[in-house]
């Protein structure tokens, strides 16, 4: 059955059915309906709901849970996820499994709370210190982040790892309708390795400190391997009408649901696009863009900042093609008709002719 429900709401829901029971979080718009749901719906479920005196706190918080080995999650908005970092890289460091949820606003700074896509480098590219890495899943509808919340538990089980979900405001204050998995059992996990009290067993050390530095070197090559791992099974990407297409697309979220309608609308003017979607922002889906070569003349990639996934683009394509870009920033958002001229614009030119 499916019902009508915000984002926001929905992530809480999915996180609750998936067997989160501790949630640490601090307010900030446009992502507060996620902790207010949570406040009401976690104890209902027998789990604990806090609302942290900061990000900073929620986030150690969230360090003690998982390390007691409990399925625990955090969400904020851009900048309240930028005084998380730190304790994100403490997490990944120590191998705890958590999900973290960004509901991106506009930036630099405080900015705005209308949407935007400007996290992308903080989210795929580390943002706290070390040499670390997180699975970033990008959602582009109501009922892809609930589902994908459900997958990102799954995930940072299977890694002992954070796993972030990357929305922005228009999709965690949008309405649509969700069906939610079946409630079932949970699959045994193991959590051997867990703060549970040590009676009978040899103590559970969690830890990010190794002042020796070959030791920490080992555990920086043992990470690596486990990223390499991420990489190589848990990239997805969608691609829509790709098969012939000419002038290809590269969006997420919500700007790839507006430049599948430029797509649409292009190829009733006779111009041949398509669009690839990555689901996964790291791992980045390098060969569902190298597989669109064959036909694609061109790419445009469409971005709600001002050009940071198309750097990731370019080097998938490896200069085989020109690549474009065109992006909104501040927390406005670029139409259909916007996108659909750029394709025209560069259609024109890979065709030769101009195309109105």
């Amino acid at each position: 059955m499916k019902v009508l429900m915000k984002g926001n709401e929905a992530i809480g829901e999915a996180a609750i059915r998936a067997g989160c029971r501790c949630f640490f979080g601090y307010p900030i718009t446009p992502q507060t309906e996620l902790p207010e749901y949570l406040a009401k719906r976690l104890p209902e479920a027998g789990g604990v709901f806090l609302q942290a005196e900061s990000e900073i706190a929620a986030i150690n918080m969230v360090y003690g849970a998982a390390g007691a080995g409990a399925r625990v999650m955090t969400s904020s908005s851009s900048p309240g996820i930028s005084l998380k970092l730190e304790g994100i890289s403490y997490l990944a460091a120590s191998e705890l499994p958590c999900v973290i949820v960004n509901i991106m606003r506009g930036g630099p700074g405080l900015g705005g709370i209308q949407p935007s896509q400007s996290d992308y480098f903080q989210a795929t590219k580390g943002g706290g210190h070390g040499d670390y890495r997180m699975i970033v899943l990008a959602p582009a509808s109501v009922q892809e982040l609930a589902d994908l919340t459900a997958e990102a538990f799954e995930l940072a089980d299977k890694y002992r790892n954070p796993v972030m979900l990357l929305g922005d405001g228009i999709l965690g204050q949008m309405m649509e309708a969700v069906s939610f998995r079946p409630r079932t059992a949970l699959p045994a996990q193991d959590k051997t390795w867990a703060t549970t009290g040590c009676r009978g067993r040899a103590r559970n050390v969690i830890n990010s400190l190794y002042l020796d530095p070959e030791k920490l070197e080992r555990h920086n090559r043992h990470l690596q391997e486990k990223f390499r791992q991420m990489a190589e099974n848990e990239v997805r990407s969608e691609t829509y009408r790709t098969e012939d297409a000419e002038i290809v697309v590269v969006a997420f979220g919500t700007a790839a649901r507006i430049a599948r309608t430029a797509v649409d609308s292009a190829r009733m003017q006779g111009i041949r696009a398509g669009l690839v979607r990555p689901v996964t922002l790291w791992p980045f889906p390098d060969q569902a863009i190298k597989s669109v070569l064959a036909s694609c003349r061109a790419l445009l990639t469409v971005e709600m900042n001002a050009g940071q996934m198309v750097e990731d683009v370019r080097l998938a394509v490896a200069g085989a093609r020109p690549v474009h870009f065109y992006g909104r920033t501040g927390g406005m958002v670029p139409s259909a008709t916007e996108i659909l001229r750029e394709i025209q614009n560069i259609a024109g030119v890979a065709y030769g002719a101009s195309v109105s």
